[in-house]
């Protein structure tokens, strides 16, 4: 079992590998200089794998939408040419960037046990090479819930990464883990996989929730975090449990910049209440600087 300053270590060496073989360097790890970006998930604007997410989140002053790639319903419909046309005509339209592509409905068809998860996966860089994008969220909750005591689920997980990692580094595309793990489990599926393109997609709510130190986590996961939700229970953002100037410090620490994502409770209407939340947390994470 490795302790925790080897884990420590391997990641900063993982994250060093990952700048000097691929974009995601620059992309996920660059200079304080470059300030952050706010945007949401179209699935928490109402507007799961829809074009028009772009739409609200241009009203709410967002600087860009996290994408779902679809569902079983629509047969995960951002696969085909006319869908990825019609993002593109949105981003256009609005001016605004899809910030990542995250595959929602492994909560439902778990990568750790569903091969059509896999298929997914390695769909997924094609998507990303169409729309230019470069990170996708593996998102592992509800059925896809994991467990690192279930050793064939984590076998399985590990197999499935490592057979899509290759594509996704020959394309500077990270694959961001979601899940409830600690950090330090995290590390030690990214570790198994040996990939600089398997990253940590932090949430600060999904470990507020388990009784986990979120800005000691931040600071164990460095520059494997990928990309970042915000969210905090059911509470509007700066108004529950957690103190968001305290994860500026630590985010400051480990050099993180680039996308954050508003992933939260919105009781008054997504477009009131993201408006409101959006201007707190720019106030806390700015542009430049």
């Amino acid at each position: 079992m490795l302790n925790r300053r080897t884990l420590l270590t391997r990641s900063l060496q993982a994250a060093g590998v990952a700048a000097a073989s691929n974009p995601l360097g620059c992309l996920f790890a660059s200079p304080k200089s470059r300030g952050f970006k706010i945007g949401a998930c179209d699935w928490s604007l109402g507007k799961p794998s829809d074009p028009a997410a772009l739409d609200v989140a241009k009203r709410i002053g967002l600087d860009g939408v996290q994408i779902g790639m679809g569902s079983l319903a629509n047969e995960m419909h951002l696969r085909r040419a006319d869908v990825q046309a019609k993002y593109r005509e949105a981003v256009r339209r609005t001016g605004l960037e899809i910030a990542s592509l995250g595959i929602t409905e492994m909560n439902n068809v778990p990568l750790k046990s569903d091969v059509r998860a896999a298929k997914w996966l390695a769909q997924s860089v094609d998507i990303c090479r169409a729309l230019g994008l470069k990170l996708v969220l593996i998102p592992q909750f509800c059925a896809g819930d994991l467990d690192m005591r279930k050793t064939v689920e984590i076998d399985r997980l590990v197999n499935v990464l490592r057979d899509s990692a290759p594509a996704a580094e020959k394309e500077g595309v990270a694959f961001g883990l979601e899940n409830y793990l600690s950090a330090e489990d995290n590390m030690r599926i990214i570790e198994r996989v040996g990939s600089p393109a398997v990253m940590v997609y932090y949430d600060v709510g999904n470990s507020t929730d388990k009784g986990r130190d979120v800005c000691k986590e931040i600071r164990t996961l460095g520059k494997l975090i990928c990309e970042l939700h915000f969210k905090d229970a059911g509470y509007p953002l700066g108004h529950g449990r957690i103190d968001f100037g305290k994860v500026r410090k630590a985010i400051d620490d480990v050099g993180y910049r680039g996308w954050i994502h508003l992933e939260s409770a919105a009781p008054r209407g997504v477009v009131s209440d993201y408006t409101a939340q959006c201007k707190f947390v720019r106030s806390l994470f700015p542009r430049a600087g």
